[in-house]
C-alpha cells in the first residue's frame, strides 16, 4: 500500500525580530523538508508566518515539530500545526490555474466600512483573496489631510459570477463612500504598461484653458456654456471647438503666455510625471485643447509627445480660426495606436487618462483606460475611475508603492 504524503502547515504569530524566520527556517532545513508554499506578513511589528511543506518518505513529522515547538517557545512566539490531507492539497493546486484579478482600493483614509463593503462584492462574485497588501506609506495620526492617500491592493483568484453587476456594484459603492475601485485582469501586460497618455484639460490642469481665453476676450459666459455643453457628449466636439475657437477673434497672443505660466497643475502631476520618467515610461499629451499650452507643460513636466490642436495668429491676433486636422475623440484614439506603433509596444502595454466624453474613445483602445475626475456618462463608460485622490494614483495601478518612489 502506497504511503500517504505527509503534509503540514504551521502558523507562526508573535512579535517579529531578526533572525526569527531563518532559525526557524534552518530547522525544516536540517530535515531536507520540500517547501510547498510560504507567506509571511509584518503588522505593527506582528509576524504572521505560515509554511506548508512535505515530510520526506525516509522521515517522520514528529521530531521536526518538536524541534518546531521547542524553537518557538525560546524565540517566544506562538505556533500551530495543521496536517493537510493529500487530496485537499492536490484540489488546492487544481484552483492555481483560475484567472488572477488585482483590486486595488484608493482614498484619502481607508476605514473597517471601505473594507467591509469591498470584501463583500468579491465574496458575492465567488472570487477568492489570495493577499491584501498596503501600496500607500504608514500615516501619522496627526497628518490626515487633503494630500493624504490610503491604497491597498487585493490578489483575487476565481472567475466573476457576473462582471457587468460586479462593475455597477464597484461603482455605486465608490460613490457612496468616497473610495476609488479599480478592478484589473492580472496578467503580463498589467506588469509591463510602457506609455501614458493624458487629457490635458481638467485632467493634468485643473482649468478649461479655452475658458481661460474666453474671459479675457470677453466672451467668457458663451464659451463655457458651449464646453460644458460639448464634454457631457450632448454637442459633437469639432463643432463646438469651431464655435469657440470663433469667439476667441482679435485676442492678442500674449495672453497665452500669461495664461500658461499660471496652469494649475491637477495634484500628484509632478510626482507621477517624475516617477514615469525616472522608470523610463513614454508620456503623450492627446488633448482636444491647444499646442501652446501642451507644449509648455512638455518643457515643464518632461512630456515625451504632444499633439493638440493649433490657434491661428494674424499680426499678434487670434484669427478665431485654427490650423490643421482638429484633435477630437476619434483622433485622440488614433494618435494613440500610431504612437504605440512607433514605441513597439502592445495597445495593451497603454495607459489612457482624461476626463470628458471625447476621451471614451483613448480609454476603451487602451490596456487600461482611467476616467480622472471625469463626468458622469465618462465615469459609467470607462473601465476604471479615479475620482477621490491626485493624478498619482496611477501610480498605484501600476502597483507601485510610497517605498518605490521615495526620490
Amino acid at each position: 500500500m502506497t504511503r500517504q504524503k505527509e503534509i503540514i502547515l504551521i502558523n507562526i504569530s508573535g512579535t517579529d525580530k531578526p533572525g526569527l524566520t531563518a532559525q526557524l527556517t534552518q530547522i525544516l532545513s536540517n530535515y531536507k523538508v520540500n517547501i510547498l508554499d510560504i507567506g509571511q506578513a509584518v503588522i505593527h511589528e506582528e509576524l504572521s508566518l505560515g509554511i506548508l511543506f512535505e515530510v520526506p518518505e525516509t522521515s517522520e513529522s514528529s521530531p521536526i515539530l518538536k524541534d518546531l515547538l521547542f524553537k518557538a517557545y525560546e524565540l517566544n512566539v506562538a505556533i500551530r500545526f495543521s496536517p493537510i490531507k493529500e487530496r485537499n492539497y492536490e484540489e488546492w493546486v487544481s484552483h492555481q490555474g483560475k484567472d488572477r484579478y488585482i483590486i486595488t482600493l484608493l482614498s484619502r483614509q481607508l476605514t473597517a466600512e471601505h473594507l467591509t463593503r469591498v470584501t463583500a462584492v468579491i465574496a458575492e462574485q465567488g472570487l477568492n483573496i489570495d493577499y491584501i497588501s498596503r501600496l500607500s506609506g504608514r500615516i501619522p495620526l496627526l497628518e490626515i489631510n487633503s494630500h493624504t492617500r490610503a491604497v491597498v491592493e487585493f490578489s483575487v483568484r476565481g472567475t466573476p459570477h457576473n462582471y457587468e453587476k460586479m462593475k455597477k456594484d464597484f461603482i455605486a459603492i465608490a460613490g457612496e463612500i468616497g473610495i476609488d475601485i479599480a478592478f484589473q485582469e492580472d496578467n503580463i501586460y498589467r506588469r509591463n504598461r510602457r506609455m501614458v497618455c493624458f487629457d490635458m484639460d481638467s485632467t493634468l490642469i485643473q482649468t478649461e484653458v479655452i475658458d481661460e481665453l474666453a474671459i479675457k476676450a470677453g466672451v467668457g459666459e458663451q464659451v463655457k456654456q458651449i464646453t460644458e455643453s460639448a464634454m457631457r457628449g450632448e454637442i459633437d466636439f469639432t463643432e463646438s471647438f469651431i464655435q469657440r475657437v470663433a469667439l476667441l477673434k482679435g485676442l492678442d497672443e500674449k495672453v497665452m503666455k500669461d495664461i500658461a505660466l499660471k496652469l494649475p497643475l491637477t495634484e500628484g502631476a509632478e510626482r507621477l510625471f517624475l516617477t514615469l520618467k525616472h522608470y523610463g515610461y513614454k508620456t503623450a499629451i492627446l488633448s482636444g485643447g491647444f499646442t501652446y499650452f501642451g507644449n509648455h507643460l512638455k518643457n515643464k513636466l518632461g512630456v515625451d509627445y504632444v499633439f493638440a490642436n493649433e490657434l491661428e495668429v494674424i499680426d499678434g491676433k487670434l484669427s478665431g480660426k485654427h490650423k490643421g486636422e482638429i484633435v477630437d475623440g476619434n483622433k485622440k484614439a488614433e494618435l494613440l495606436k500610431l504612437l504605440a506603433f512607433k514605441e513597439d509596444i502592445h495597445l495593451e502595454q497603454v495607459i489612457a487618462v482624461g476626463d470628458g466624453s471625447n476621451d471614451l474613445p483613448m480609454l476603451q483602445l487602451a490596456g487600461l483606460g482611467i476616467a480622472f475626475h471625469a463626468k458622469p456618462k465618462v465615469k459609467a463608460t470607462a473601465r476604471h475611475a479615479i475620482s477621490n485622490i491626485g493624478l498619482d494614483a496611477i501610480l498605484y495601478l501600476l502597483g507601485f508603492r510610497d517605498r518605490d518612489i521615495n526620490f
